[in-house]
C-alpha cells in the first residue's frame, strides 16, 4: 500500500454562480514533489486553498485526511500546526522588516513575552543556510531580490516544522538561475523528507522536477501521471489541461511586411540611480508595419529600459539618440507625445503598472484614451460602457460584464484588458513587454492569435519575452540583447534557441 501522506476526497467547493472544484479526489504521496497543472482559473489555488484552511472547513463539500487523520481546518493557523505550509505567487513578506524578523512573524521566540533577538538571528542564520541563502539575517527583505525572498518564504516554512510544502507559481517572477537554484533546493528538501505540492505553468520545469502530475481542469481532476511509469510529455499535459490536442503552440500567420513604421538610432540610456552606467548603448533597431519583431536577452540585459525609455521616457536618465516614425524624426518627451505619436506599451508587471486591479474592466480599458470618450471636459459613461463591451466581446476577456473588478480576473484575462487599453489607444507601434507571463498555454495561445490580428491590421509589434521558444514560434525577425547592446538581428527562418543564446551572451562573460 502506497504511504500517502495526503488525501483529498471529492472536494467541492461552490462561489456565488461559480462552481469552482467539482468532487477532486487528490492524494500526495510521503517524501514526493507532485506538481498540480492546469489552466487559470481550473481550480488549482482554489484547491490548494481548501488545504490550507484559507477556505475553512464547512465552507466546501468532502474531506481532508493528513497524517493518516482526518482534519477539519478552520484556519491557516490549523494547518500550520499540522505542519502544512502554503507560500503564494504573491509573497507574504514584510519588507521593512529584517529576514530574520520575517521568517519568525508570528512564529516569535520568546521568552516571558520579550522576543530573544540574538536566538532569532542565530537561528534564522541556520535556517539561511540550510536554503542556500548567503545574507544577513538582519538583512531588511526590501534590500534583496525575489529570487532570495521566495528563499526566506522556504526558510519561514522550515521554522514551521513544514511536513508539506504548497507552492503556488514559485518560479513565475524569477530569473533562469533564480528558477534553477530554487528547483534543486525543492529536491535537497524531498530527499530530506518533506513533501512538496507545486503549481507551475512552466511545464519544461515541471516535467524535469516532479514525481507525479495531477491535471485540473474546469474544476474537475483529469488525471494523475507518474514519470517513473508513465510516457509524461509536455504536449500529454497540455491536452489534459485544455482538453483537446494543441498541434501547434502558435497559430499558423502569414506576414504581410510593409512600411517601416519605427526607427530607432544609438538610442542610449543611463541608470536613473547610477547615473555613469550605461543600460542601453548604442541601440540601433527598425519595426516595420505588419511585422512582430521579437526582443531576446538575458536578465538584466537591458530589454525593459529599452523598451520603457522609448515609451516617452518613463525610464532613464541622460537619454541620447533619434526616433524616426514612418520616416520623420520625432520628440518624445512624455508617455502622453508616446501615444499621442501612436506608440503603445504593454508594461511586464500588469498588475503593479498596468492596471487598476480595484477598478472595473472599464475604467481600466479606457484609461490610457480617455480624451477619445470626452466630451465638454466630461467622459461620456455610456460610450466607454459600450467600448469596454466591444472588447470584452472582441478579446474574449471571460468576465460577465464590464463591470467585473480587473483584480478577480485571471492572470490571460487580465492580459486581455491590458492589450484592450492600448489598442484602444489606436496604435501604430505596440511594445509588449512578456506578453504571456504567468498564463497558462490555452491563454497564450489566445494572446498569440490577437498578437497576429494585430499585426495584420498593419501594425508594428515588438514582442519582448524570456522564453526564447515563444519568440522564435512567433516572430518574423529577432533582436538580441546583451549587456545594453543589439548584438545580433536573425530573420524568423534563420533562428534557433541556440544562435540567439549566443547573441545573448555576447559580452557578458
Amino acid at each position: 500500500m502506497t504511504d500517502d501522506i495526503l488525501q483529498m476526497r471529492g472536494i467541492s467547493k461552490v462561489f456565488p454562480g461559480v462552481r469552482a472544484l467539482e468532487d477532486v479526489t487528490l492524494s500526495v504521496r510521503r517524501g514526493e514533489i507532485h506538481a498540480i497543472c492546469g489552466e487559470n482559473g481550473a481550480g488549482k489555488s482554489t484547491l490548494m486553498k481548501v488545504l490550507s484552511g484559507v477556505y475553512p472547513h464547512g465552507s466546501y463539500d468532502g474531506q481532508i485526511f493528513f497524517d493518516g487523520e482526518e482534519c477539519r481546518f478552520g484556519g491557516i493557523r490549523d494547518s500550520e500546526h499540522k505542519g502544512i505550509v502554503i507560500i503564494h505567487q504573491e509573497l507574504a513578506l514584510c519588507p521593512q522588516l529584517s529576514i530574520a524578523e520575517n521568517i519568525f512573524l508570528g512564529n516569535e521566540r520568546a521568552r516571558r513575552g520579550i522576543i530573544d533577538w540574538n536566538r532569532t538571528n542565530y537561528e534564522a542564520t541556520n535556517l539561511l543556510r540550510r536554503v542556500g541563502l548567503d545574507e544577513s539575517a538582519v538583512t531588511q527583505v526590501s534590500d534583496i531580490g525575489v529570487g532570495k525572498q521566495q528563499l526566506v518564504e522556504i526558510a519561514k516554512a522550515l521554522a514551521k516544522e513544514v511536513k508539506l510544502l504548497i507552492l503556488d507559481e514559485p518560479t513565475a517572477a524569477l530569473n533562469d538561475e533564480d528558477s534553477a537554484h530554487l528547483l534543486d533546493l525543492l529536491r535537497g528538501l524531498r530527499d530530506q523528507g518533506i513533501t512538496c505540492v507545486i503549481i507551475s505553468h512552466k511545464l519544461n520545469e515541471i516535467v524535469g522536477i516532479a514525481d507525479r502530475i495531477s491535471i485540473i481542469r474546469d474544476g474537475r481532476m483529469i488525471e494523475t501521471l507518474d514519470l517513473a511509469t508513465d510516457e509524461v510529455t509536455e504536449d500529454r499535459i497540455i491536452s489534459g489541461m485544455v482538453g483537446r490536442d494543441l498541434e501547434h503552440r502558435f497559430p499558423p500567420h502569414e506576414p504581410n511586411i510593409g512600411s517601416e513604421a519605427l526607427r530607432i538610432e544609438d538610442w542610449t540610456v543611463h541608470s536613473p540611480v547610477q547615473h555613469e552606467r550605461k543600460v542601453v548603448a548604442g541601440a540601433n533597431l527598425v519595426l516595420r508595419r505588419g511585422e512582430i519583431v521579437g526582443l531576446a536577452g538575458l536578465m538584466g540585459a537591458g530589454r525593459t529600459e529599452l523598451a520603457m525609455s522609448v515609451f516617452g521616457r518613463s525610464y532613464g536618465h541622460n537619454i541620447s539618440g533619434r526616433i524616426f516614425k514612418d520616416g520623420r524624426e520625432i520628440t518624445l518627451r512624455s508617455v502622453r507625445d508616446a501615444i499621442d505619436n501612436g506608440i503603445a506599451y504593454a508594461t511586464e508587471d500588469r498588475k503593479r503598472y498596468g492596471l487598476n486591479l480595484i477598478q472595473d474592466i472599464q475604467r481600466n480599458v479606457s484609461a490610457a484614451a480617455l480624451d477619445k470618450l470626452a466630451s465638454g471636459g466630461w467622459v461620456n459613461d455610456n460610450e466607454e460602457h459600450k467600448v469596454a463591451d466591444s472588447f470584452r466581446r472582441s478579446m474574449n476577456i471571460k468576465a460577465p460584464n464590464v463591470s467585473a473588478i480587473t483584480g478577480k480576473l485571471s492572470g490571460g484575462n487580465q492580459q486581455k484588458v491590458v492589450l484592450s487599453k492600448w489598442i484602444f489607444t489606436d496604435p501604430d507601434v505596440l511594445i509588449l513587454d512578456e506578453p504571456t507571463r504567468g498564463i497558462d498555454v490555452g491563454a497564450k495561445y489566445e494572446i498569440y492569435t490577437i498578437i497576429n490580428r494585430l499585426a495584420d491590421e498593419g501594425k508594428a509589434v515588438l514582442v519582448i519575452s524570456s522564453e526564447l521558444p515563444e519568440l522564435l514560434g512567433l516572430c518574423d525577425r529577432i533582436y538580441a540583447l546583451s549587456a545594453g547592446r543589439i548584438t545580433g538581428e536573425v530573420s524568423r527562418a534563420d533562428a534557433t534557441q541556440e544562435r540567439l543564446m549566443q547573441y545573448m551572451t555576447k559580452g557578458t562573460e
